[in-house]
């Protein structure tokens, strides 16, 4: 071959230049092998003592592997951590509050001056006075807030609320439960004097109606049910997506029940996944040991009632819905001018009703699978990846209908959803002749925007992860900061001290900002970052030597 047939480039169709790879795509294909966001976000990042700014990319947080696997990993990981800490502790989590300081105490001292002196010009009508208060209180809570208060601030104008009283009888169709005085230990009983087990848990709500046995492959390649119904004429649509409604009404009642039933404070962790059928259903790590008989007694009988007015029947359709009078402020009939019946006076003619039996009763399903886990074990690890396993998957991946009998049933079923009400403040009730609480003129008759109404969810809630605030005394960011802190050290046994950056103010970046880097350079910078970052910390772990019964070992094998 010759130098000029050397030089000679080979032509290249349209198609296999479109079938090139671009920067973008091999960017992020980068950033998924070294575990780095492909969606930075910009941030500001301001430094008080220098004076100078820069900006930054931060992490998208995505818990969903198809929008950012990286941050899915992460945050699984992070989960796993949460709760493979809390499930087998043996001691008590102590949550000691922090001295309140000089500072606090002084705006606090100084709010309560003002609001006497809110309430002395509310009394004599001085409506310029309370602007000008209400304008140094909103100043001072600021401030408040960053000294570290948490929790409500007081409003100036205190609204008396009216609630609404039930009767708390237990219903004559189901079981009584024991009532103990609950106490505030977490941890279980201890067996053997070294043996202290925790419970693995899984609640189905119960059958609306009989499913095919076919037409799915479970993960062990056996055939099994697509949980789609064999009649969908005799399928109890209508109380499945009520109890998807209702289901976190349910699951606090049952963790109530079983408290008292016990008699001690039950600590649990626990993820949200539906079923082939589209029912959601719940996994439990539950701390310590109880009686699989008083998990089945407790299932049995935990119930919710909805005492909501009834809607049993549509009053109203898509071709014909009520319409806003703007002039009564409310929404009328669309033929005769009347005005609806207001969710408080729907309320009130409930309650001047005996014997008026709730909208809905949601209850668990028969089956109860308790299972005792040992801590430390390696079949606790695999349960620990079990809760885990459905976190990177949005909830419209794992409800992806396989065929089309399965694609009909969860269109039935959403069906049901777009006339079930999924609040007080619903757009639904007005399908059944209500004015929802809070209506103006922008609420939509007969629709709803939020999750439970979505095709793509199939109604069911957006958090995935369900825990007691005692389960370990720690969030997700307090996790993140226990590997951060360890790596911090394990850096400074070697030498590399890294710059004190907690004085740093990050804030988001205004719109319109011309000097924020594109994405394809904080793409660029994260992995650079974080290969730097991963030398260093091999460096480390090769100058700390093998890891030993210390410390180091055990915050290791944590992160």
């Amino acid at each position: 071959m010759t130098t000029d047939e050397q030089s000679v480039p080979v032509r290249q169709t349209a198609a296999q230049r479109r079938s090139l790879p671009d920067f973008r795509s091999v960017a992020q294909d980068l950033a998924d092998e070294h575990n780095v966001c492909r969606r930075p976000i910009p941030m500001r990042a301001e430094d008080p003592k220098t004076l100078t700014v820069s900006y930054i990319g931060a992490p998208c947080k995505s818990t969903i592997a198809s929008v950012c696997p990286a941050c899915a990993r992460n945050n699984r990981h992070l989960r796993m951590t949460q709760c493979r800490e809390g499930w087998h502790l043996d001691h008590e989590p102590v949550n000691e509050p922090d001295t309140a300081t000089e500072q606090q105490k002084q705006l606090l001292a100084a709010r309560c001056d003002l609001f006497n002196s809110y309430q002395d010009a509310r009394a004599d009508g001085d409506t310029e006075l309370m602007n000008g208060i209400r304008d140094v209180v909103a100043d001072l809570d600021r401030e408040m807030r960053e000294t570290g208060f948490r929790g409500r601030l007081p409003a100036l104008d205190v609204k008396p609320k009216q609630r609404r009283v039930r009767s708390t009888r237990r219903r004559q169709d189901l079981p009584d439960l024991p009532r103990l005085k609950v106490a505030k230990t977490t941890v279980g009983r201890e067996y053997a004097g070294k043996f202290r087990p925790s419970t693995f848990l899984t609640l189905t709500l119960p059958s609306y109606g009989t499913v095919h046995n076919d037409g799915a492959v479970n993960s062990k390649g056996e055939v099994c049910g697509d949980g789609s119904p064999r009649d969908p004429s005799t399928y109890d649509y209508r109380s499945a997506a009520r109890d998807i409604v209702h289901f976190s009404k349910l699951l606090d009642r049952f963790f109530q029940n079983l408290r008292r039933a016990v008699g001690w404070d039950v600590q649990y962790w626990g993820t949200v996944e539906p079923q082939r059928r589209g029912a959601p259903h719940l996994h439990l790590a539950i701390r310590g040991s109880i009686p699989h008989e008083v998990f089945r007694a407790v299932t049995r009988a935990t119930y919710d009632q909805v005492w909501w007015p009834h809607h049993d029947h549509e009053v109203y359709t898509e071709d014909r819905m009520p319409v806003w009078n703007p002039t009564a402020a409310t929404f009328t009939d669309p033929d005769t001018g009347t005005a609806l019946t207001g969710w408080d006076e729907a309320l009130d003619i409930m309650d001047s009703v005996d014997d008026i039996e709730p909208a809905h009763v949601i209850r668990f399903g028969v089956q109860v699978k308790p299972i005792g886990i040992l801590g430390g074990t390696e079949e606790a690890d695999a349960k620990v990846r079990y809760l885990t396993k459905y976190l990177t998957k949005s909830i419209a991946e794992i409800v992806e209908p396989p065929s089309p009998r399965v694609a009909a049933h969860y269109d039935r079923l959403h069906a049901e959803l777009q006339k079930t009400p999924c609040s007080p403040e619903c757009g639904v009730w007005l399908r059944y002749g209500i004015v929802p609480k809070g209506a103006n003129d922008k609420t939509i008759p007969g629709r709803c925007k939020k999750k439970a109404h979505r095709r793509d969810t199939l109604g069911l809630p957006g958090r995935r992860v369900v825990n007691s605030r005692r389960w370990s005394n720690k969030t997700i960011p307090d996790h993140k900061a226990d590997r951060v802190e360890f790596v911090r050290q394990l850096l400074a046994k070697v030498g590399i001290v890294k710059p004190d950056r907690s004085h740093i103010i990050v804030t988001p970046v205004e719109n319109g900002d011309k000097n924020v880097p594109p994405r394809d350079h904080r793409i660029m910078s994260s992995i650079a970052q974080r290969i730097a970052w991963r030398a260093e910390y091999d460096g480390a772990l090769l100058a700390a030597g093998p890891p030993g019964n210390d410390e180091h070992s055990a915050i290791q094998q944590a992160a």
